[in-house]
C-alpha cells in the first residue's frame, strides 16, 4: 500500500515545540514520531526553511531547526508553476493577497503532488472556503486536489 504524502508547513513545526497548546504540540509530536518511523512520505520546502530562518531568537531557531532535522524531510523547490498557481488561488479570493506565502505552500503541495499539507495555520489554510476552493481552483490548473489538514487529522 501507497504512504500517505504529506506536505510540513512551518506552523506545524512551530506547533512541535509549541508552550502554548499542549493537545496540538502533542499531536504534531505524534505526527512527527510517525514520520521517523516511515508511516508516511513526508516534504517541507524551501518557503518553510526561510520562513524559519526568519526566527528572530537563535534558541527557538536553534529548536525549529532541530525538529527538521530529526525528520528528514526532502526539500522541494518553488517555480514559476508553483508561483502561477499560488497566483490563481489568491485571483480566486481563497487567500488574501498580503498572505502569498500560505497560497505559495498550497501550490507548492498541489504541484507536488502531495496528498495532504499538513498546517496549523487556522486562520487562512484549514478553513471552509480554503479547504473547498482548492481542489477546483486546481482542477481547472489541471493539478490533482489536496487536503489541507491538521496534525490530528493525520493520527
Amino acid at each position: 500500500m501507497r504512504k500517505l504524502k504529506l506536505y510540513i508547513e512551518t506552523s506545524t513545526i512551530n506547533f512541535a515545540v509549541s508552550k502554548q497548546d499542549e493537545y496540538y504540540r502533542e499531536k504534531t509530536q505524534e505526527l512527527f514520531e510517525a514520520i521517523k518511523r516511515g508511516d508516511f512520505e513526508a516534504y517541507t520546502s524551501e518557503l518553510v526553511m526561510q520562513e524559519i530562518n526568519r526566527t528572530k531568537n537563535e534558541d527557538r531557531l536553534n529548536e525549529l531547526l532541530g525538529v527538521i532535522k530529526g525528520l528528514d524531510l526532502e526539500e522541494l523547490q518553488i517555480n514559476e508553476d508553483i508561483e502561477e498557481l499560488a497566483e490563481k488561488y489568491i485571483e480566486a479570493g481563497l487567500l488574501p493577497e498580503k498572505y502569498l506565502d500560505d497560497a505559495l505552500h498550497i501550490a507548492i503541495a498541489s504541484y507536488y503532488e502531495i496528498d495532504a499539507i499538513v498546517t496549523m495555520n487556522f486562520e487562512h489554510m484549514v478553513k471552509y472556503k480554503t479547504k473547498k476552493g482548492i481542489p477546483s481552483v486546481n482542477m481547472l490548473a489541471g493539478y490533482k486536489s489536496l487536503e489541507i489538514i491538521s496534525p490530528s487529522e493525520v493520527i
